[in-house]
């Protein structure tokens, strides 16, 4: 049987292109989740396991939904992806949120990751009339969330995954693969403090996103790991005065998949890269995560990430980001700047987002433009 072609982890792990000997970059199936699908988070550093509820919370925190401000709304957003190659790579999201009561609310959301057109053919001939293809993937989230208390909620989230990266090769022997995971998250939210010159409030989150059965696309290839992560962080709110207000937050995440250990040899013998290891089951590998890495702890600690994010708020209807995001060199090296603004009007949210790249690595959502649009109905609960 013909593997199917696995564009993705060209056009997303790159990388992999400068990978040698000491790199040991940490990869999975679907690496499209770990795109952050909203201008808001992607102008605080990729960041929002800790920051205030709003309607993408389904892919950071699904438990912020039970202090959701407004009782139903919905979100869309487009981010388009090596923008500066084709114009027909992007990353589209839409999520719905419904506030059940006081305690609890629901959420569904899709995200839609299209590589784009992709003729097929070998020969000169076969380029005038081609084959196009068209490889994509996506998920669906569910999620509920509940108040256990005053100040801190949980949720657990439910998703169907599917890949379709096969090209016709004539045979008709390449499948997608599709799989379904489960997530659960805590979001912590205290009540506003008094300090001597400003008010304060204290915001901490944890997820757990994505742990489910390995991606396979036949029943004889070697099956990948889900990108299975954790997230944690927290935050202040700065708030000087009913106009004026400031948060701050720091974001930790790493992905809970064993870490490249297996040696590639070449054909004289020589170790060219690690690869993972295929005989580890999915619980294991989430508690392998934290003590596989070939050179021990100090190896360990190069798999955290970790972001800042300022929001600089106005009136509730004007806001400024900026953000930071840092991977170890020996990790996939990212390292980006973001800038990002957002407006309100009426019942529409306008958010904004601007990356610049830190790093060695070229990211494949530099100097693009991301937006996104929230449509807050009903009530507002708080």
């Amino acid at each position: 049987m013909k593997k199917p072609i696995h564009l993705i982890l060209l056009l997303l792990v790159t990388q992999l292109t400068f990978a040698q000997q000491d790199i040991r970059v940490v990869t999975t199936a679907v690496p499209f989740l770990s795109i952050a699908p909203d201008a808001r988070a992607a102008g605080l550093g990729d960041q929002g396991v800790a920051t205030s509820s709003d309607a993408f919370s389904n892919h950071w925190n699904p438990a912020k939904y039970a202090f959701v401000k407004n009782d139903t709304g919905a979100a869309i957003s487009y981010t388009p992806y090596l923008s500066k190659l084709v114009n027909d790579i992007f990353l589209a999201d839409v999520t719905y949120f419904r506030a059940i009561d006081e305690r609890s609310a629901w959420a569904v959301g899709l995200r839609y990751f299209s590589l784009g057109e992709i003729q097929i053919g070998e020969r000169p001939a076969d380029f005038i009339n081609p084959l196009i293809e068209r490889p994509n993937e996506y998920v669906f989230d569910a999620s509920y969330a509940l108040k256990l208390s005053d100040k801190f909620s949980m949720a657990i989230q439910g998703s169907f995954l599917t890949s379709d990266l096969k090209l016709d090769s004539g045979n008709n022997d390449s499948t997608s693969a599709s799989t379904v995971a489960v997530g659960i998250s805590g979001f912590y939210q205290s009540y506003e403090v008094p300090y001597s010159n400003f008010s304060g409030m204290w915001r901490a989150g944890f997820n757990v996103s994505n742990i489910g059965p390995k991606l396979k696309y036949e029943d004889e290839g070697q099956s990948d790991f889900l990108p299975t992560n954790l997230k944690v962080g927290g935050g202040f709110d700065f708030i000087f005065d009913s106009y004026n207000k400031l948060a701050l937050s720091l974001e930790i995440n790493k992905l809970l998949v064993p870490s490249p250990s297996e040696p590639i040899p070449d054909g004289d013998g020589n170790i060219t890269g690690y690869a993972q290891p295929n005989d580890v089951g999915v619980l294991s590998g989430i508690f392998k995560s934290f003590g596989d890495a070939p050179d021990g702890f100090s190896e360990e600690l190069k798999e955290f990430t970790w972001s800042l994010g300022a929001e600089f708020m106005y009136d509730d209807s004007f806001a400024l980001r900026a953000g930071y995001f840092n991977e170890h060199e020996l990790k996939g090296a990212r390292k980006f700047f973001t800038l990002g603004a957002g407006f309100k009007y009426n019942v529409i949210d306008v958010d904004l987002s601007y990356l610049i790249s830190a790093g060695r690595v070229i990211n494949p959502l530099e100097n693009t433009l991301r937006f996104s649009l929230t449509f807050n109905f009903g009530a507002e609960r708080y």
